[in-house]
C-alpha cells in the first residue's frame, strides 16, 4: 500500500480526461452484467454494485493513468447509466433513482466498535479520507443478512487492521439511532496503547489516533459537536453517555491510569492524501506483512484484501465459545 509521494509540477498531466468507453465497458461487465440475478432486482442493489465499480475505477484506473479524471459517485453513476446498455433505459430517471438510493443508504444499519485503552481513559478514533472529514469510531454498514458482530469485526479490521474477535462480548454494546440509521458499537476494552494500527483499504482512512474521553464534549442540539481541541466529533458524542455508564459499571483493573496531562496520540497517519499515490506511517509499529493476504477483488470489503468469511465465522465462534 505504501508508495512514493508524487511531487506535482506544471508538467504533471491534468486529471481532466473522462474514462474511455473501453474502461466503462469493462466496469459494466465486471460489476453489473456478470452478477447473480438477485443483485439486479432493485436499484438499491445496483447502486451498491456501482459503488464497487467506482472504488475500482478510483483505486486502479485513475492511479494507473494520471490523466484520468477522479469522479464523484454521482458523476460516475451518470457515466455508467449512459454507457451501460443494461442501465441506459433508465437514464431519464437517474436523478430520482439516485436520490432514493442516498435516502436508503443512510438507513442501512451500521456496526463497529468503541476501542478503549487499558486505562479506559482513551478511545480509538479514525478520521475519514476527504479533507474536512470528521472523526468517528471505526464502523461501517452491514451487508445483506450480515450479523452485527460480524460486521463490526469486518469493518474494524478494514479501518484499523485490528482483530477484535477475541475481545468482543456480544452483550457489551451501545446502540443509538442517528437520523433514522441504527448504529451499534461493541465495547472493546483493555487494548494496549502501543498496538499496531493501520487501515487495510485505500483512500478511506487518513488518520488513526487515541483520544482522551475527557476531551470529548457531550452531544448538543447543534448539528455537530466538537471536542475541547476543536475536532469534529459529531459521530462520537452520541455514544458518550452510554459509554461512561458502561465504564462506571465495569471499571478498569487497578493501577491502569494514565497521566492526566497526556493528550491524544496519533498511531497512524497518511503522509499525503492529495495525490494519486501516498505513503503511510505508524509511529509506533509496522503492521506485520502477513497480517492479511493481498487480493485485487473489488468492493469495500474487498478493495485490497479478501476476507475469508467462513474462517471469520469460525474464529468468531471459537472466541465466543471460549468465554
Amino acid at each position: 500500500m505504501a508508495g512514493n509521494v508524487i511531487n506535482r509540477t506544471s508538467s504533471t498531466p491534468m486529471k481532466t480526461i473522462l474514462p474511455p468507453q473501453e474502461i466503462l465497458d469493462d466496469l459494466c461487465s465486471r460489476f453489473v452484467l456478470n452478477v447473480p440475478k438477485e443483485d439486479l432486482e432493485s436499484f438499491e442493489r445496483i447502486f451498491f454494485l456501482l459503488e464497487q465499480a467506482h472504488w475500482f475505477y478510483e483505486d486502479n484506473s485513475v492511479e494507473q493513468n494520471p490523466s484520468l479524471k477522479s469522479l464523484s459517485f454521482k458523476e460516475f453513476s451518470s457515466l455508467m447509466f449512459n454507457n451501460c446498455a443494461a442501465l441506459r433505459p433508465y437514464i431519464n430517471h437517474l436523478d430520482d433513482i439516485y436520490k432514493d438510493f442516498t435516502t436508503y443508504k443512510f438507513r442501512v444499519p451500521v456496526s463497529g466498535a468503541i476501542i478503549l485503552d487499558e486505562s479506559y481513559e482513551r478511545c480509538l478514533l479514525v478520521k475519514g479520507w476527504k479533507s474536512g472529514s470528521s472523526w468517528s469510531f471505526p464502523r461501517g454498514k452491514k451487508s445483506k443478512d450480515e450479523e452485527d458482530h460480524i460486521c463490526a469485526y469486518r469493518e474494524v479490521l478494514e479501518e484499523t487492521g485490528f482483530n477484535i474477535s477475541k475481545l468482543l462480548n456480544l452483550d457489551d454494546y451501545i446502540e443509538v439511532v442517528i437520523r433514522e440509521q441504527r448504529v451499534r458499537l461493541y465495547i472493546i476494552a483493555g487494548v494496549k496503547e502501543d498496538t499496531a494500527f493501520a487501515p487495510q483499504t485505500k483512500k478511506e482512512i487518513s488518520e488513526i489516533s487515541w483520544h482522551r474521553l475527557d476531551e470529548i464534549l457531550p452531544a448538543t442540539e447543534e448539528e455537530f459537536s466538537r471536542g475541547a481541541n476543536g475536532l469534529k466529533l459529531y459521530m462520537v458524542a452520541p455514544f458518550l453517555t452510554g459509554l461512561k455508564a458502561w465504564i462506571a459499571a465495569n471499571p478498569p483493573p487497578a493501577g491502569q491510569k494514565t497521566e492526566a496531562s497526556a493528550k491524544g496520540v496519533c498511531v497512524w497517519k497518511v503522509k499525503s492524501n492529495s495525490g494519486s499515490a501516498s505513503t503511510v506511517e505508524n509511529p509506533l509499529h509496522k503492521v506485520p506483512s502477513d497480517s492479511h493476504n493481498a487480493d485485487v477483488r473489488p468492493g469495500r470489503s474487498f478493495r485490497n484484501f479478501r476476507f475469508d468469511i467462513p474462517s471469520i465465522l469460525q474464529s468468531m465462534e471459537t472466541a465466543f465459545s471460549a468465554k
